[in-house]
């Protein structure tokens, strides 16, 4: 029986193991909802549902799913975050932005490459909402539990 439960201990330790390589994995997986809800290339389940002349099955099926992905993230950012932390995040990630621009490293002349800067904040804040229980119990040692 001891063995059994040191396992399970040892199972519930690598499932809560947070890395820069996980913080990686919900970025890229915010990046992918994202982009491929919407980008500027035109190459987006937006433009391709715009741009059918008959909707059919596939494009619900398709607009479903993505919604799902976005329920899905939003709702564990705004748990994860509540509204002061997705404002204080969007607040700090457009004074990086204003920052980037400043020193020249980002280029904001034109309208796609504002949706673009806009496209990847969100991205950010999305995967940071994702792994933020994780980052503060390495930060507070706290562990955040989900009472509602």
């Amino acid at each position: 029986m001891a063995d059994d439960n040191h396992s399970v201990n040892r199972a519930r330790a690598r499932s809560t193991d947070f890395s820069v390589a996980s913080f990686f994995w919900r970025l890229l997986l915010s990046i992918v909802l994202v982009f491929a809800t919407y980008n500027p290339t035109e190459l987006s389940a937006f433009h391709w549902i715009t741009g059918a002349e008959d909707l059919g099955a596939i494009h619900f099926l398709v607009a479903v799913l993505l919604f799902i992905g976005w329920v899905i993230l939003w709702v564990a950012t705004w748990r994860s975050l509540e509204t002061l932390g997705v404002v204080l995040g969007a607040v700090a990630l457009g004074a990086l932005v204003w920052v980037l621009i400043d020193l020249g490293w980002l280029d904001t002349s034109t309208s796609e490459a504002i949706t673009w800067v806009v496209l990847v904040c969100l991205a950010l804040l999305l995967s940071i909402g994702l792994s933020w229980s994780h980052i503060w119990r390495r930060l507070t040692g706290q562990l955040e539990v989900d009472e509602g």
